[in-house]
């Protein structure tokens, strides 16, 4: 590590107006996050970072626990309707706001209800679209009616969005509220600091009912350059980066295998296909491309970090079924290119009239690379497939307005539920649905699967909608995600879980 010193001390000498703010000292830990939190409200932002640190400031009727499972929050227990239509919550007693004021179950209530507000501006009313209304019927009850049953309800309820705001503060200051310092909250932290670009800070809320968390100080760090992230975590001025590039796994591994950890999580790599105008259109396209790549190559080799190749949607191990794998997955790749070409034949294309149009991707050396994999690999079908790269909000506005042919698109669950994956895709879904797939079959088999509440028949369902999906390919998955940390072996409590869920209040260091 000697020949890195000079280096490190170059680097932290370039960063150190941003370093020496952050005091790393005991009862601290500092988090370093690819971008900036959009804002402070958990209604309104959606981006991962803003709901990673909300869930630190926002806390509902239940939590994540440090293996990424839901557990008991604000509320102590709760009853299920044997028709699982009815969940009643109880709260714990004397439950207060980080300022002190009572805290009620009105606050669900209004939660709800602002979250299907159009004038708020939530884009969450999808996500909580499974609950039929919330009810307060007294100080410390609250009662969530479903349309259908939903187990994985103590999962949603943990989300950040529908989590006891301080609606108090709301109806004092307006739009305000969120610029207060420091910030009402109602979990483990409270906000007492915001520096845009540099860094935000929490301290411990004097009024939690969990008491004191195990960590007094969280500061949450934006940093786009990976490599400089991971520089920093080397040299001890950050404790945790939440992601490495795949370029620097085996590096890592090698030198520093101590601070790595990788694991499989809850989302899907993905490209959508624009399934209203040709040729994407055609249903034989989409599939002879998908047939032509080679999955492996691109998840063990390319990626080559930690990836399990991905033919279907769901990810392993998300309800304890089997991923869906297409009978031709295990034939030689030449056998399948022979069936492509044939099939795109049978499409009107081939020789004399190539398949020609465009991959859109967003600016990232890892969807550059899965972009031209891709089309290189198409060449042996006599595929002509142009890149066309653009910076991230541009890309994500193209994809709603459909202005696009095959793009770079993904899944990262906002809870471990199978439909969470597979209602993005239904015809009613909206701009979030970007290839434009419509089946009325496929909408119907989602539907009977949620509407099952026997847990081992509703997940069967949902693989079987999942494999009417795959069988019309409006998206090409290419892997299934895998987390990559950095974690400082000072740092005590995390525990690798598919859904990279790591709570600060669960993270302590030793010294």
């Amino acid at each position: 590590m000697r020949w890195l010193a000079p280096f490190l001390a170059l680097f932290l000498f370039a960063c150190g107006a941003e370093y020496d703010e952050v005091n790393a000292g005991e009862g601290s830990i500092i988090r370093v996050m690819e971008v900036d939190s959009r804002g402070l409200d958990p209604q309104i932002v959606s981006d991962l970072a803003s709901t990673r640190i909300a869930a630190d400031l926002f806390e509902g009727l239940t939590r994540f626990d440090a293996t990424g499972a839901a557990e008991a929050g604000l509320a102590e227990n709760w009853q299920t309707s044997p028709d699982g239509h009815v969940w009643i919550f109880r709260l714990r007693p004397g439950l207060r706001f980080s300022d002190g004021h009572p805290l009620t179950a009105k606050v669900f209530d209004k939660a709800f209800r602002r979250i299907h507000d159009e004038q708020s501006g939530s884009p969450h009313g999808a996500l909580f679209g499974v609950i039929e209304a919330i009810e307060a019927p007294d100080a410390e009850t609250v009662i969530v009616r479903l349309k259908n049953p939903f187990p994985q309800l103590p999962a949603l309820l943990a989300h950040p969005a529908i989590a006891a705001l301080p609606f108090h503060r709301v109806d004092a200051a307006g739009e305000k509220w969120a610029a207060e310092r420091p910030l009402v909250t109602s979990g483990a932290y409270r906000l007492t600091e915001w520096k845009l670009s540099q860094q935000l800070t929490l301290e411990a809320n004097p009024h939690w009912h969990g008491g004191a968390p195990k960590t007094a100080r969280i500061v949450w760090k934006p940093m786009d350059n990976l490599n400089s992230a991971m520089r920093l975590v080397l040299a001890g001025g950050a404790d945790i980066v939440g992601e490495y590039t795949p370029a620097r796994h085996h590096w890592l591994l090698q030198k520093h295998p101590a601070i790595v950890r990788n694991s499989p999580f809850f989302g899907t790599y993905y490209f959508a296909f624009n399934t209203r105008k040709p040729p994407f259109d055609d249903a034989r396209v989409r599939r002879a491309l998908s047939m032509a790549i080679d999955r492996d190559w691109i998840a063990k080799q390319m990626v080559d970090a930690g990836n399990i190749p991905a033919w279907g949607l769901l990810p392993p191990g998300l309800d304890g079924g089997d991923s869906f794998r297409p009978d031709w997955a295990a034939q030689p790749r030449n056998e399948r290119l022979q069936a492509a070409r044939e099939i795109l034949e049978t499409a009107g294309y081939g020789p004399k009239r190539p398949l020609r149009f465009e991959i859109r991707f967003n600016s990232s050396t890892e969807h550059r690379r899965a972009a031209v994999a891709m089309a290189t690999m198409w060449r042996d079908l006599g595929v002509e497939a142009k890149l066309l790269n653009s910076e991230a909000s541009l890309h994500f506005d193209s994809l709603k307005r459909a202005d696009f042919q095959l793009a770079r698109s993904g899944w990262i669950a906002d809870l471990p539920a199978p439909e969470n994956f597979l209602t993005v895709h239904m015809s009613e879904t909206g701009p979030q649905n970007y290839s434009g797939y419509a089946n009325p079959d496929y909408d119907a088999a989602v539907e009977r699967a949620m509407a099952e509440p026997d847990a081992v028949r509703r997940a069967g369902l949902m693989r079987a909608a999942e494999r009417i999906l795959m069988a019309d390919m409006p998206i090409l998955p290419l892997y299934f995600y895998a987390s990559r940390s950095l974690v400082s072996p000072k740092v005590r409590g995390w525990q690798d879980n598919p859904g990279n869920v790591h709570p600060s209040r669960t993270l302590w260091k030793a010294q």
